[in-house]
């Protein structure tokens, strides 16, 4: 705690209940997810914006702090620095990947920016903003991270070469890419291929690739997955960043509609969709999207970065270096200092 005297009123969880802070909403409450169930439920979702409003100006704190949660987060903001209460954004909106005018609006309501991409740092000195690195808090879930040591007894993997697959947690993800990621299984006979699942997806959209031979499904595990994995195949987001800080090798998949692709390709502004390659500033490890997403290419880089592979060495030495930039473990605790810093 780096001021004892703080007192905190959140719209938020459980989590940030059990930390002492007055829990004035639940986030569940305002869990509206699709243009469909928004607009059915819009009514509720302007009370919650009056309700939060209201809240605001009554208790009328020293600062608002902002985590991610872009859509209401930067509206709050905006109604926050028109009344003279000072605004901290941690965890950015990727306002840096498409319709990148958006930082303007923050730079006009939000007082200082707490980042954990390390180039979001220049993208948000282009547009004049106050801002910092502290560090991604993936590194903390990583370093509390303790593997279970049964692991492969447990699930019969101890004489078996593993190679991961980690189709995402949306619906759409996995039945566009897990059945090409499984395509390639007889190509590379001597591994099982062990899908993550997650518990928020029906069994059966993994189990009915179980009956194949080699393929094997744990659920909510990957941590541990990780870290008896040779390789792995991730579908593009956050787990790819995961998967290089264990020093997987990894080729990174996307596949989406026709019409997703067309309009994404024309609002995307970054010329990479892996965290990896982002942080990196270069191609680190390859990205197969739509089209080059298929069998063949599957086995080309799989090859290229399993052990004894032409693209190995050099991919793990890459990822001893983004290790580096993305620095250590603390960056909550940096970024809770350093408010507390600039409100002193």
């Amino acid at each position: 705690m780096h001021d004892s005297e703080s007192q905190f009123r959140a719209w938020g969880g459980d989590l940030m209940q059990k930390e002492g802070a007055t829990l004035v909403t639940h986030y569940t409450d305002m869990a509206f997810m699709g243009f469909l169930e928004v607009v059915k439920n819009i009514s509720i979702i302007l009370g919650f914006f009056k309700k939060c409003k209201k809240d605001l100006l009554a208790y009328q704190p020293d600062a608002l702090i902002l985590i991610d949660y872009p859509g209401f987060n930067l509206r709050m903001a905006a109604y926050a620095k028109k009344n003279g209460i000072r605004v901290f954004y941690y965890i950015s909106p990727k306002v840096w990947a498409w319709n990148q005018k958006r930082a303007l609006k923050i730079k006009a309501s939000v007082d200082y920016m707490f980042v954990i991409f390390p180039f979001e740092v220049e993208f948000y000195r282009k547009f004049d903003c106050e801002v910092t690195y502290v560090g991604n808090p993936l590194m903390d879930a990583i370093q509390n991270f303790s593997p279970n040591p049964a692991y492969k007894v447990d699930h019969g993997f101890e004489q078996k070469r593993i190679i991961a697959l980690l189709p995402g947690s949306r619906k759409q993800e996995v039945v566009s890419m897990l059945e090409t990621m499984l395509s390639i299984r007889s190509f590379f006979s001597g591994f099982e291929f062990v899908i993550a699942g997650v518990n928020s997806l029906p069994k059966s959209m993994y189990q009915n690739y179980t009956f194949l031979p080699n393929v094997t499904v744990v659920y909510e595990s990957t941590y541990d997955l990780l870290t008896i994995a040779e390789a792995a195949l991730v579908a593009s987001g956050t787990a790819t960043l995961e998967t290089a800080l264990f020093s997987v090798p990894q080729v990174v998949c996307y596949r989406t509609s026709g019409v997703s692709f067309a309009i994404a390709k024309r609002l995307i502004k970054v010329p990479f969709i892996s965290l990896v390659n982002l942080i990196m500033g270069r191609e680190t490890v390859r990205e197969l999207i739509q089209e080059d997403f298929s069998s063949e290419n599957l086995i080309s880089e799989l090859v290229a970065i399993l052990p004894n592979g032409d693209k190995h060495t050099a991919l793990i030495k890459d990822y001893k270096t983004l290790k580096a930039l993305v620095g250590e473990a603390g960056a909550s605790e940096r970024t809770g200092s350093d408010i507390v810093g600039l409100l002193s």
